[in-house]
C-alpha cells in the first residue's frame, strides 16, 4: 500500500456521511504505519466505541469505508473465525460488522455485513507466525499465501460496499 494523506483518507470514503468525515479522527499508529508491509489500513474510532473504518486500493484508488460494529456476543467460551483474515479467535473477539453500501443503495438503508476481528487488526494477524509443533518444518510460502488471501478478501469486501 502507498503511503496516505491524511486529506487522501478522508476524500477515500464511499460511504460516509458528512458528519462521519467530520468526526473522523486517524488513529494514533498512523504516523507508524508501515505502509509497504500493509494492503489495508483499518482501525477503531476511540471516540464513537461501535464505528471502525477500512482503506484499500482497488484499481489503484484507494477506497475506504465506514463500518459498525454489532454488540459482541456475551460468550467467550465459543470460537469465530474472521471472514478476512481467516484468525480463529474467542467469539468475543470477532465482531459482526456492517457497512452501508454506497451511493442510493446506501441512502436507502442497503448494508453489508461479514465478521471481522473485533480491534480489526486483521493486517498484524496474517503475519504473525503460529508456533511449530515440535519436528515441524513449515516454508514461507504459508504466511505470503495467508497474506494474499487477506488483500483479496478485503478487496471484495469493500467492492461489495460500492457495489462492484
Amino acid at each position: 500500500m502507498r503511503p496516505l494523506s491524511e486529506d487522501e483518507l478522508r476524500a477515500s470514503f464511499v460511504n460516509a456521511t458528512d458528519r462521519e468525515l467530520a468526526e473522523l479522527e486517524l488513529p494514533l499508529e498512523y504516523l507508524l504505519v508501515e505502509w509497504e508491509r500493509v494492503d489495508a489500513l483499518a482501525w477503531r474510532d476511540r471516540r464513537a466505541a461501535r464505528r471502525g473504518y477500512l482503506v484499500t486500493f482497488i484499481d489503484d484508488d484507494p477506497v475506504g469505508i465506514v463500518l459498525r460494529a454489532a454488540d459482541p456476543p456475551a460468550s467467550r467460551f465459543r470460537a469465530g473465525m474472521c471472514n478476512l483474515c481467516h484468525t480463529q479467535q474467542p467469539a468475543n473477539q470477532v465482531t459482526m460488522f456492517s457497512a452501508r453500501r454506497a451511493g442510493a443503495a446506501g441512502r436507502n438503508g442497503d448494508t453489508v455485513g461479514t465478521y471481522l476481528c473485533s480491534d480489526l487488526s486483521c493486517q498484524e494477524n496474517v503475519r504473525l507466525h503460529a508456533p511449530l509443533a515440535p519436528a515441524e518444518v513449515r516454508g514461507g510460502r504459508h504466511s505470503s499465501t495467508r497474506i494474499d488471501g487477506l488483500a483479496r478478501r478485503t478487496r471484495a469486501f469493500v467492492a461489495g460496499v460500492i457495489g462492484g
